[in-house]
């Protein structure tokens, strides 16, 4: 894992030796991202660099890669877990791979495939290849986005790194928020590829490549779920066992030592089980968020489960006073905004976790491909709901909405409302509205102007598939693994999910719709193979997720809290009026309506308010005061066009902090 950034002249304009420095502001906020090394590398028209967290070839990986003859200069962020097949087959070709590390063989890859490299690449990566004989750079994610990338063009240059923070850090480069994209995060309290809370600055999509070269930009997909066109055929567990291990093997076939992040459910557990099995003679942590709210907490399950395959279990207990210097010092880390309250307790799992390991496998992802969510069940039973007379639906319908708020984790009430109030929508429409952050009925009641847009993308097929791929591109992409990612880098440790492998996802494409939800049972295939390896306890075990008792915290402690933050005036800029916020927490405190999922949107937007305009009251000094860790290494680029231009600055040295200098001057 790393955190990596770059500037890239545009049209033959030269990059001066000050780009250096400027690439050094963009590294230090990124610094967090990678503990253990740092490098830049300077050439006539590129500056990129990289904070490294060693995982495999911890002595032997300092980046940028640059490969001698070519000038070609390549950055990354994230693991390629084929590497080794990768080091041979280039080996055939010529190609010996020296460094230890496993991102080494990209070069190589890049210089005999060209552009279509990254369909090769099996892993968790975010990826900058530069090449001077082009003039071209090319930046690449991962299949299902479990890495971060962003960028700004300019017409004199192109600027790209993996947190919104780091390009924040330049005071020479113009940001503003747009409005649009954060009327979609109060939505969904996230923000969808290729959007961000900035107007100039994009994300690369999950499957996808971003090249920039004289003919302009070009993006591609190269990878899509093909769950709606992968023919089916019939469940094969002994298949899937031998994908799922080889899965956790690949991921676990690191040189340093690792945990699990283990919950009560099935996916953790079942993550945990294999990897204890498959590496008996490693070290194993199981480290496990608790509440003090009895219907919150898993921690006794999760004991069970770690008891069960003697490993040890670490307990991490969240409490509410914790929230609010939590939430803004990752906002403050990372530069944006996002709406899952699992985002705090998720970091200080990492947090302690970091303290003993550097990787930590995760079940996240088994839900999307296996169809393990409620909204799923709905997705079978609407169109029979449908079919009910409309004056018995009214009335199912207004029982219902009379039920009162629940603070129980997933509480039913909440679940059935949503279901009948998006029940005579099109699928996938319906979908996007069971999964909102907050209701087409409250945004207007908060002033927003364009409360619900449906899906632009609607094709054709099962509605299952349908669903499942847009869950898998959006919430798990952009929200759930967004979550993961900053939560686990804000502390130098990387997460893994090996329920994301290229090849059991693909497996997964493959299984029938009633393989995956049948009647009111969800993942009815991957519970069937669980049991090899887990007790019927564990594997039927009701799904509950790691949710927050935010609902009842904003009516105690969080409550003077979150009323600061929602009269704030500073929502205005995304066009919700402050007073109808507190009016909404006062329905809340009430209990008249349970609006914990709305109100900790609008939180957490104004902490990102509140950060960009810190940012810009003060000049942003691009973390000039961020302690020193490291020095950086500036890696030297062989002439290419244009010659070459390297300079060496030590960090720590206490000098001054480098001068802003544009990169097209």
């Amino acid at each position: 894992m790393c955190g990596i950034c770059g500037i890239v002249q545009r049209g033959g304009r030269i990059v001066r030796p000050s780009a250096a420095a400027r690439i050094e502001r963009m590294v230090r906020a990124l610094d967090h991202r990678g503990p253990d090394d740092v490098g830049i590398a300077v050439s006539s028209r590129a500056a990129l660099g990289a904070t490294r967290l060693a995982i495999r070839g911890v002595s032997n990986g300092h980046q940028p890669f640059v490969d001698p003859p070519t000038g070609v200069t390549v950055v990354c962020n994230g693991e390629i877990d084929n590497h080794a097949e990768l080091r041979a087959w280039l080996e055939e070709r010529g190609r010996a791979v020296h460094l230890a590390t496993d991102a080494a063989v990209i070069p190589g890859l890049y210089l005999e495939l060209g552009e279509a490299f990254v369909e090769r690449l099996v892993g968790a990566f975010a990826v900058a290849v530069w090449d001077p004989r082009a003039d071209r750079l090319l930046l690449a994610r991962d299949r299902t986005g479990e890495r971060p990338l962003f960028f700004l063009r300019h017409p004199d240059f192109v600027v790209f790194a993996s947190e919104l923070a780091a390009l924040a850090s330049d005071p020479t480069l113009t940001l503003t928020r747009d409005r649009d994209s954060l009327g979609a995060y109060l939505r969904s309290g996230l923000f969808a590829s290729p959007s961000t809370p900035f107007a100039e600055v994009r994300k690369v999509a999950p499957g996808e490549t971003v090249t920039f070269d004289a003919a302009g930009v070009r993006r591609r997909r190269y990878w899509r779920w093909s769950v709606g066109t992968t023919p089916k055929g019939p469940p094969n567990e002994e298949r899937f066992d031998a994908i799922f291990r080889e899965a956790v093997r690949r991921q676990t076939e690191v040189d340093v030592d690792f945990g699990v992040l283990l919950s009560g459910g099935l996916d953790s557990s079942l993550v945990a089980t294999v990897a204890r099995r498959l590496r008996p003679e490693r070290p194993l942590l199981a480290y496990t968020v608790r509440f003090r709210e009895a219907s919150y907490d898993e921690g006794r399950v999760a004991d069970r489960v770690a008891h069960r395959l003697g490993i040890r279990s670490i307990p991490v207990w969240i409490e509410p006073e914790q929230f609010p210097e939590q939430i803004r010092e990752l906002v403050a880390t990372v530069g944006e905004p996002l709406a899952d309250p699992a985002w705090v307790p998720t970091a200080m799992l990492c947090r302690r976790a970091a303290a003993d390991v550097k990787l930590a496998l995760t079940g996240e992802g088994a839900d999307e491909i296996f169809g393990g969510y409620p909204t799923y069940l709905g997705a079978r039973w609407a169109s029979r709901y449908a079919r009910l007379p409309g004056p018995l639906r009214a009335l199912v319908a207004r029982i219902l909405r009379r039920w009162p708020p629940s603070d129980r984790k997933v509480a039913l009430s909440f679940l059935l409302k949503r279901f009948v109030d998006a029940a005579e929508m099109e699928g996938l429409t319906r979908h996007v509205l069971w999964t909102s952050q907050i209701s087409p009925v409250l945004l207007r009641r908060l002033g927003a102007t364009r409360p619900f847009e449906p899906p632009e993308d609607r094709p054709q097929g099962d509605l299952l598939d349908l669903v499942q791929r847009a869950d898998l591109e959006g919430s798990l992409a952009e929200g759930l693994l967004t979550k993961a990612d900053r939560a686990s880098m804000a502390h130098g440790m990387e997460v893994r999910a090996p329920f994301l492998d290229v090849g059991v996802i693909e497996y997964a494409a493959s299984l029938p719709p009633e393989a995956r939800v049948r009647g009111l049972s969800t993942k009815v295939f991957l519970k069937r193979y669980a049991l090899r390896y887990l007790p019927g306890s564990i594997v039927h075990r009701r799904k509950r997720g790691l949710s927050v008792p935010l609902a009842s915290w904003m009516r105690g402690p969080l409550h003077g809290w979150v009323r600061s933050r929602l009269a704030d005036e500073r929502l205005e800029a995304a066009g919700v009026r402050p007073a109808a916020a507190l009016d909404v927490l006062e329905e809340h405190r009430l209990r008249t309506a349970d609006h914990s999922r709305a109100l900790w949107t609008l939180v957490v937007l104004v902490e990102w308010l509140r950060w960009t305009a810190e940012r810009s009251s003060r000049g942003e000094e691009g973390g000039a005061d961020r302690p020193e860790s490291h020095a950086v290494v500036l890696v030297p680029v062989p002439p290419g066009p244009g010659g070459r231009r390297t300079a060496s600055r030590e960090r720590g040295s206490g000098g001054r902090a480098p001068t802003p200098i544009h990169p097209s001057t």
